[in-house]
């Protein structure tokens, strides 16, 4: 139970939800006592009849039926409000704690998320917060039901008959030891039909993704095989599980019958021997008896129902638990203008442990564009995740605006860098949507300017409907090419002091790459703008070239500087410069 012991702060949050919940269910449970009695003595008034008139009797009866009625109705009405209450208190927890984890999701690092995978992410926040949520609503709900309902009809049998009382509640621990034992065999059942269920979920998932891999490779009949293996995997476990499912229903209807064959058997024992006055109390005793065997079967369902909450709650717990990296040093605002200076920095990444850097230092001045190039894995995105502080240095410093990059805020700085990823990432929204990203309050107008000038606002009106074109996931519906444009437009939207473009042209032809470059000097003329390439001809613009090399800087100058400094590229450089080939 101790990592449910995160919830307390809960319970103390709602904790009029709760107390109330509390009160109610005592006194719905006070209201359920009257039909028994009113049951036992319509009864005595029936053993009577001889003895009173017949009119009297049927008064009487009326009167009892009238009063079993509205205390029903009482009884329900508040087993209703108690719902209202614990239930509703469950949800609101459950809101509380989804959004707890989303928040938390959202400060934690990049490397935190290259070590976990982004189902199991999802499955934390979903399944895991719905176990939890089972725990502080029903199970919490039906323990106080059972136990006010088991303490005032054990106390009112107590009463009337203390020795019937012993004998009639024989079966009910039986009951809730085999519903307790049932309830482990569904949950281990439950479980494994979980991850086999997890397991068809990823493969289809990752088929539908996939399917363009899927036709190319003409292997479609391979995997409709292994979907049937799966599907067939998952079927021999559900009804595994129905199975167990299916033995509930008459094991309670076995030992419910056998409760009231030992009440009726010992009562009429009683009875003959004058132990209890009247053949009514019997009645009111099986009436007892089926009221508390609901509540005792419960416990077995109530148990499991923690045990899976425990489970849920501790791998909610071990990622509530890991502090992020990065996080805002300055809790005040601090404005951004755009000015980056790198001395000596090198990084180390810490899940990995490869260099990245080392010691690469540069200044770039407000309103400058620089040019990164180097081949793959020379660390020219790791210099851009540095300067958007995803990680810190491991030695060197650098600096905004001539503050050191710890010293500003998080936030504000973030805000201030507008990103074009290598990997264009959409969301399944409309185009107008996916460019609003970057500025959620922008208009129409400037959502068709900043398209225009990422050259891609011939390509959309082309779409049936336009810019309110819903794309697929990741942005299916549009080609390579035109996932970089949409993103581009999304960064120029922003209109942030810094500007990163991550080989953000690569999908593009070179026609498209001269307007979309010439748009962009245009655009930032005003903006520091950092461009990583594989391409010369994206880089002839830019006031500053440096070329990485195993995350050293091996070349660095102005563009005219380089076609004669940079050694090994310089032919290949002009080549391509003149020639608009990619490397």
């Amino acid at each position: 139970m101790s990592a449910l012991k995160h919830l307390n702060k809960y319970f103390y949050k709602y904790k009029l939800h709760f107390l109330t919940g509390v009160i109610i269910t005592v006194i719905a449970q006070i209201f359920t006592l009257f039909t028994p009695k009113l049951v036992g003595d319509s009864i005595r008034i029936l053993e009577r009849l001889d003895h009173i008139e017949k009119e009297t009797v049927i008064k009487l009866l009326l009167e009892n039926i009238t009063w079993i009625l509205i205390t029903t109705l009482i009884a329900g009405f508040l087993t209703f409000l108690m719902r209202q209450t614990l239930i509703v208190m469950s949800r609101h927890v459950e809101f509380d704690l989804k959004n707890e984890i989303f928040q938390k999701y959202e400060v934690l690092t990049q490397s935190f998320y290259k070590q976990n995978r982004t189902g199991d992410l999802m499955n934390r926040i979903s399944e895991d917060v719905s176990m939890v949520r089972q725990y502080v609503g029903p199970a919490v709900m039906y323990s106080i039901n059972t136990l006010i309902r088991f303490t005032v009809v054990v106390v009112q049998m107590y009463i009337i008959s203390p020795q019937l009382t012993l004998y009639s509640l024989i079966p009910l621990p039986l009951l809730g030891y085999f519903v307790f034992k049932l309830s482990k065999q569904i949950n281990q059942r439950s479980t494994v039909f979980q991850q086999n269920l997890s397991i068809l979920s990823t493969f289809t998932q990752e088929i539908f993704s996939g399917i363009r891999v899927l036709k190319a490779y003409s292997i479609e009949e391979k995997k409709r095989e292994d979907f049937e293996i799966l599907t067939e995997n998952s079927k021999q476990k559900s009804l595994a599980l129905a199975k167990s499912n299916s033995l509930i229903g008459p094991l309670m209807i076995f030992l419910i019958g056998l409760s009231n064959l030992v009440v009726i058997l010992v009562g009429s024992l009683l009875y003959f021997n004058g132990k209890i006055p009247d053949i009514g109390i019997i009645a009111q005793f099986i009436l007892y008896i089926n009221m508390l065997t609901w509540p005792v079967a419960l416990l077995g369902w109530v148990s499991t129902m923690i045990q899976q909450a425990e489970a849920s709650q501790k791998r909610i717990n071990e990622f509530l638990k890991v502090e992020p990296e990065i996080y805002n040093l300055i809790p005040h605002s601090t404005p951004i203008n755009g000015k980056i200076t790198f001395k000596n920095v090198s990084l180390i990444y810490p899940d990995t442990g490869i260099q990245a850097l080392s010691d690469v230092s540069f200044t770039l001045d407000k309103g400058k564009t620089l040019a990164i190039l180097g081949k793959t894995g020379s660390g020219k995105s790791s210099i851009l995740s540095l300067i958007s502080r995803f990680y810190d240095v491991n030695q060197g410093e650098i600096l905004i605006d001539s503050t050191p990059i710890k010293d500003c805020n998080l936030y504000d700085l973030r805000r201030s860098v507008a990103v074009v990823p290598q990997d264009a990432f959409l969301f399944s929204d409309s185009i107008t949507n996916n460019i609003r990203f970057g500025k959620e309050n922008a208009t129409q107008e400037e959502v068709i300017e900043v398209a225009k000038k990422a050259v891609v606002h011939d390509n959309i009106i082309q779409f049936d409907k336009g810019y309110d074109t819903i794309l697929g996931e990741r942005g299916l519906t549009l080609s390579g090419g035109q996932k970089q444009r949409v993103s581009i437009a999304r960064a120029l939207i922003k209109d942030a002091p810094i500007l990163i473009l991550d080989d953000a042209l690569s999908a593009v032809d070179t026609e498209t790459e001269e307007k979309i470059l010439y748009n962009l000097e245009e655009h930032s003329k005003h903006i520091t703008t950092i461009i990583v390439t594989h391409r010369i001809s994206s880089a002839k613009n830019a006031d500053q070239i440096i070329v990485l090399d195993q995350g050293k800087i091996i070349q660095q100058g102005t563009h005219e500087e380089l076609l004669t400094a940079i050694g090994y590229y310089s032919e290949l450089y002009q080549k391509q410069l003149n020639e608009k080939e990619i490397v």
